[in-house]
């Protein structure tokens, strides 16, 4: 019998939208009614069992209950694994009871959170555990699924990395068409100082950037495709100025490159596969309809 390896118990609160974004979800998959579901007798009850067909972080229940919540509160979900649990191929999830034709209804949908959510989660956790015994944490991107934003930052966390920014609004990232735009790294740090009270990174593609950054101040500096010979002697000139900006190194980083980069001295890594290189997780429903 498989048995759930238990990580570190997860408890960061499920985003305040996920009722929002499970209500589109559903009504983009039920559209006017179910048709072949009224195959099945509406009387009909029926047990279900999910079972996971491959090694993965077990991400997406709240989203998952939530599916079922919003077709018939008649559907009972018993779960045999916790939120960041890795469970192992062929184990069962979870089991299910109720109205057979609502059971068919949220198959789809809620195995579809369930399968990039986990996938979302898994790929962080092997990102975070490549950085484990090293002072530097991996970071998401915005690069995430269209209407799936919070969803998967919470699986980012869920997988054990962090999350990046979640929004336009949380900080201030100077990118190289705002550096154009305002004329030089300088004039764009000095511009957003008057924005208002927000963190500013900025984004650097060379070691002249990196000491004008640094000269004015700036609380944080993405290396952008860097050599890690050029991140360390970022590291250096960051240390030698007294500041105590952080470093974040990002370039489409593999999962074998990690280590080497850390080993640079960044705080940082950010990675956009964490959420758009996800390969859904293979989860399976089978039904037993139940005599009457």
């Amino acid at each position: 019998m498989n048995q759930t390896k238990h990580n570190q118990q997860f408890s960061n609160p499920v985003p305040d939208d996920m009722p929002k974004v499970v209500r589109h979800a559903v009504a983009e998959d039920v559209g006017g009614g179910d048709l072949t579901a009224g195959l099945v007798a509406g009387d009909a009850t029926a047990q279900a069992t999910v079972i996971v067909r491959e090694a993965a972080v077990i991400c997406g229940r709240p989203w998952f209950d939530e599916v079922f919540a919003q077709l018939d509160s008649g559907i009972n979900i018993e779960w045999l694994v916790a939120e960041g649990d890795t469970a192992e191929p062929r184990q069962t999830i979870c089991r299910l009871a109720g109205p057979a034709r609502s059971l068919l209804t949220g198959e789809r949908t809620a195995l579809n959170f369930l399968q990039t959510l986990s996938a979302t989660a898994t790929a962080a956790r092997r990102y975070a555990d490549a950085l484990r015994g090293t002072s530097c944490q991996v970071l998401d991107t915005r690069k995430t699924i269209p209407g799936l934003r919070s969803a998967q930052k919470y699986a980012v966390a869920c997988g054990g990395a962090r999350n990046h920014r979640r929004s336009l609004d949380d900080a201030i990232l100077i990118k190289e068409n705002h550096i154009v735009a305002a004329g030089s790294v300088a004039a764009a740090i000095a511009r957003a100082r008057t924005i208002g009270d927000l963190p500013v990174q900025v984004e650097v593609e060379n070691l002249d950037q990196l000491e004008q950054a640094l000269a004015a101040a700036v609380d944080s500096v993405l290396l952008d495709n860097f050599s890690n010979t050029l991140l360390k002697e970022a590291v250096s000139k960051t240390r030698d100025s007294g500041r105590k900006t952080t470093l974040e190194a990002s370039g489409g980083y593999r999962l074998e490159q990690l280590q080497g980069t850390a080993a640079t001295g960044v705080n940082f890594i950010s990675c956009g596969a964490l959420t758009k290189n996800v390969r859904a997780v293979d989860f399976s429903m089978r039904f037993v309809l139940k005599e009457p």
